[in-house]
């Protein structure tokens, strides 16, 4: 397992609605992924995930959740 060095301290995550309602959480500078029904219960996950991978080194600072919606408007 690799881990990144990351001067600025704070995690980014893309996180992405699917279909069903639940949410998937990918962190852009690490390997960590995630997923919840719940934007509350992804934000736990996110946290559980973080803390798993740097279980042996410093956590990062902060971590950023950049939430990414796909909607189309219709015009007619």
């Amino acid at each position: 397992m690799t881990r990144m060095k990351d001067e600025s301290g704070e995690l980014v995550f893309e996180v992405s609605q699917e279909q069903d309602g639940g949410f998937v959480a990918e962190c852009l500078n690490q390997d960590i992924i995630t997923e919840a029904d719940s934007w509350e219960a992804l934000r736990r996950n996110i946290r559980e995930a973080v803390e798993a991978f740097y279980f042996d080194a410093p956590v990062p600072q902060a971590v950023r959740l950049h939430l990414v919606r796909d909607e189309l408007l219709t015009l007619a």
